[in-house]
């Protein structure tokens, strides 16, 4: 009997050619989605932008053009991700500019391009994008609403040391057992003691060794962790971000907030001076009204709003009676602020707040793929948290000109046409053989009257039509 080796399919198995010609290669189809987003880009002048915007960050020669957007038009967290479904797919090798015959780069490249160009270069692209918003008319900059969200942290708690001594979690816990008399304690007594101590996660005493910026906090869940947090400026007309910034976890709302405000308003004030005439809606001035939940409640943030010439629009939580001596210019603040939110527009702000502000989490975060980081130190996540937000900004334009605004949305298009030809092609049908046939006629009582109509027949047999005779 003849053995034969193994991966030898049969007999008929065709030798692939060694060698084969470029001009036979077969072209690839692109994703119709990238193709619209490539011809926006194009007329734009991107590349041209670009490459001036990075020209003192490379010699004159270099390999195509790399694009981190792919990482939120696809939802994919990490850079080693991105490019492997930059090699995978033959739309996005189209998107990129990459030619079958061209090597996509790897995920070093990738990282080491991204560190290679400062935070400033790529805000100028974030800035970009604004104006190609604030000329399809999708930027208005009056009404704001910032709100924040903490982003897990690429370290584990379990590395954490003493800012102090560089000693870790576990040591310093045997340090405590043994001056409190235990000389060789259990993994459950040192359980036990760290069970019973107080203010044991303070970042004024611990930190972690790899990402010094990452800060022990409570996630939205509940469970603590080491985290970043990212803080939103939305445009509550449009629903683009005006500005994203990267702070410290455990600091709260009302210390966060002026440094987002600020970015917001700079951002706003450089896009309308450099705006074409057709983003004649844009406030030159910068936010006039600003919405906010009752985490950003205190005095000093709605006193400073109010000096400003800001209008506010913050909830209040229930802190019962207050006393007012000696803080005239507070409840004057507090008060107005009481009267905006109580109004029809302050509660319509207030709902708008809650859809627009969660939608831009939830579409760069969770879709995104950037709920968790994979990168360490804040100068290198914000350029990623920029990309990704600019990424989303040029969403609402996809959107505004072909109904979709990311690769995914384009998926059900095909069909729900065809569902919607089938269930018109069916009813017409049904019509059809309905005044052809004898119909058969029901009628239902009432009490003081009398109505005479078809009870059509459903089908719920799995495949059949909907409406059956």
């Amino acid at each position: 009997m003849e053995l034969c080796p193994l991966g030898k399919r049969g007999p008929e198995e065709k030798q692939e050619p060694i060698w084969i010609e470029a001009a036979r290669l077969a072209t690839p189809v692109g994703h119709p989605f990238y193709e619209h987003l490539n011809r926006l880009l194009s007329k734009r002048g991107f590349d041209t932008f670009a490459e001036s915007a990075c020209a003192s960050f490379y010699s004159k020669t270099g390999r195509p053009g790399l694009a981190l957007l792919v990482g939120y038009f696809e939802g994919i967290d990490s850079e080693r991700g991105i490019a492997w479904r930059t090699a995978d797919s033959l739309a996005l090798r189209s998107f990129l500019g990459f030619e079958l015959s061209q090597i996509t780069p790897d995920h070093s490249t990738i990282s080491r391009t991204r560190r290679l160009i400062d935070v400033e270069t790529h805000r100028k692209v974030f800035l970009w994008v604004l104006g190609m918003l604030a000329e399809e008319g999708l930027l208005k900059g009056n009404t704001v609403a910032i709100d924040g969200t903490t982003l897990e942290a690429n370290a584990a708690l379990r590395s954490i040391v003493r800012r102090d001594t560089g000693e870790g979690y576990d040591d310093f816990l045997r340090g405590l057992a043994k001056e409190s008399g235990i000389e060789t304690p259990t993994r459950e007594q040192l359980a036990r003691l760290d069970r019973k101590r107080k203010n044991k996660g303070n970042n004024d005493d611990w930190k972690n060794p790899h990402d010094p910026d990452a800060q022990i906090t409570k996630m939205k869940d509940g469970r603590t962790h080491l985290a970043h947090k990212a803080e939103h400026a939305v445009d509550l007309e449009t629903g683009a971000i005006l500005a994203v910034t990267l702070q410290p976890a455990a600091i709260g709302d009302t210390q966060t907030v002026y440094e987002t405000l600020t970015q917001c308003g700079g951002h706003v004030r450089e896009v309308a001076a450099h705006a074409e005439s057709k983003a004649e809606q844009l406030n030159p001035e910068g936010p006039a009204e600003l919405v906010l939940d009752k985490g950003y409640h205190s005095n000093d943030v709605l006193v400073i709003l109010k000096d400003v010439e800001v209008r506010s629009y913050c909830s209040e939580p229930d802190r019962g009676r207050r006393n007012w001596n000696g803080k005239e210019e507070e409840q004057s603040a507090v008060y107005q602020n009481r009267r905006h939110i109580r109004g029809e527009r302050g509660k319509r702000l207030l709902r708008q707040r809650g859809e627009l502000a969660e939608r831009s989490f939830a579409h760069m975060y969770e879709t995104g793929g950037m709920r968790r980081t994979h990168l360490r130190r804040h100068d290198n996540i914000i350029k990623r948290l920029l990309i990704h937000a600019g990424a989303f900004n040029l969403s609402l334009i996809m959107r505004k000109i072909t109904g979709r605004g990311t690769p995914r949305g384009f998926q059900g298009r095909p069909n729900v046409l065809v569902l919607v030809i089938q269930m018109l092609i069916w009813f017409l049908t049904d019509a059809a053989q309905q005044r052809r046939s004898q119909s058969t006629t029901q009628t239902v009582t009432f009490q003081k009257n009398v109505t005479s109509f078809r009870l059509p027949h459903l089908c719920l047999i799995p495949g059949a039509p909907l409406f059956g005779n």
